[in-house]
């Protein structure tokens, strides 16, 4: 049985007329089990294999091979199933003309590896084609709780427009999460970032093929670590009141505030998908009706919530101080997660700078990253950056551009962007 723990971080104390309170609540998961193997509902995986022109014999008999070994770390019990996509989507395994799952065990297995060794490149590209067909493939089986997919592209999305993609992530949303990941340099860090964003799931570039067994097998491992299926953050705030904010800040930055949905007129619940024994880390921010000295308030109660039932609970206070020793000392873990959040804003804003050729822009941007990684101790990120721009002084974030940058080393520091370190408490 699983078991959840919370724990607050904040300076609670306000100066007089002061409104806005700012928490870091870390929520720590042990003993989630494996998926499918404890909890209730079984677990579904689905594995998504760009197969269209652009991949190559080579590159297809690359993603061939590493679906195969995703497919060894599939846990016997667990339904599952194997699209192919180019510029629409087919079930490769299993054999059916209508949509179907079947539960893995040897045979299955065998002739699931089977059926991919038959994948061949052909075609264009639509990934809303792809996610629809998983969506109705998930769908079959009623007993699932848990839901999950690892999508490979190698290219642009051209053969369906933004607006059709854009409905597709949005039709899916909610119905499962999904990994995805980008083989290469022909495709778009945005338009993957989106669909991985709303699914609940990470985005990263694997630069060359051979890397691409090894990724898909720790994929396909760390979703079958997850033996809770799905969990929720409540949080509560006071008549009055307004919530600024809550966002997932680590192990990366995801902004669950437009993901509310309403349990009560003070209550909103926000997805965090499903669990293994892990920690991350929540931003909350509450804005309050200034209250009068010493008086004292409870800005927010924060809750994870698996099902009906609370498994675990922080305190979220605030107390009106005369004392500007107590109400001017900043929390180390709020200061560092806001430096973390707008480092990732940075990467990205700075990339896109780049790329339409404002370099004035780019450069202010990247070397206000750099000055972050250096103040939040993002080393990953500092490493990543001196790839892109040449460092003068990461202290006031002096930087130039560099005048060649190789494209894979510019999508991974776009793919990592939102990557955090943890603050040590």
């Amino acid at each position: 049985m699983a078991e959840f723990t919370a724990s607050v971080y904040q300076n609670e104390f306000l100066p007089d007329g002061g409104t806005d309170v700012h928490a870091i609540v870390t929520v720590d998961c042990s003993g989630a089990g494996a998926a499918g193997q404890s909890g209730s509902g079984d677990a579904g995986e689905i594995i998504i294999v760009d197969t269209s022109g652009s991949m190559g014999a080579d590159g297809v008999r690359a993603a061939a091979y590493a679906a195969q070994t995703a497919l060894d770390q599939i846990l016997d019990g667990v339904w599952f199933a194997v699209i192919s996509g180019n510029d629409r989507a087919q079930l490769a395994f299993p054999p059916s003309p209508e949509p179907v799952m079947v539960r893995m065990d040897q045979f299955t297995r065998q002739a699931a590896k089977d059926a991919v060794s038959r994948f061949y490149a052909d075609g264009g590209t639509a990934m809303g084609t792809w996610l629809r067909l998983a969506s109705r493939v998930f769908a079959t089986v009623p007993s699932l709780s848990q839901k999950h997919a690892i999508l490979l592209t190698d290219g642009e999305n051209q053969h369906e427009t933004p607006e059709v993609l854009t409905q597709t992530i949005e039709a899916v949303t909610g119905q499962f999460q999904c990994d995805c990941r980008g083989v290469g340099v022909a495709w778009q860090v945005d338009e993957v970032r989106r669909i991985a964003t709303a699914l609940l799931g990470t985005v990263d570039i694997i630069p060359a093929p051979d890397q691409l067994a090894a990724e898909f097998s720790q994929l396909i491992r760390n979703a079958m670590s997850r033996g809770v299926a799905q969990a929720d953050l409540r949080v509560w705030a006071p008549q009055g009141a307004e919530v600024l904010f809550v966002r997932q800040v680590a192990p990366t930055v995801e902004d669950l505030t437009s993901r509310r949905t309403a349990v009560n007129p003070l209550t909103g619940s926000y997805p965090t998908g499903s669990w293994g024994d892990e920690s991350r880390d929540y931003h909350v921010a509450i804005r309050l009706a200034a209250k009068a000295i010493g008086q004292e308030q409870l800005a927010a109660r924060v809750q994870l919530v698996l099902g009906d039932d609370v498994v675990a609970q922080g305190l979220v206070k605030a107390l009106w101080s005369a004392d500007e020793a107590l109400t001017t000392r900043i929390s180390p873990e709020v200061a560092h997660y806001t430096g973390q959040t707008e480092l990732a804003e940075a990467i990205q804003e700075g990339l896109a700078a780049k790329a339409a050729g404002d370099t004035a822009t780019a450069t202010t941007k990247l070397g206000r990253a750099v000055q972050l990684a250096a103040q939040t101790g993002n080393e990953e990120a500092t490493t990543r950056l001196r790839k892109v721009v040449d460092i003068e002084d990461q202290d006031t974030g002096t930087v130039r551009l560099k005048r060649t940058v190789e494209k894979a080393d510019e999508m991974a520091l776009d793919t990592a962007s939102t990557k955090t370190t943890r603050v040590k408490k």
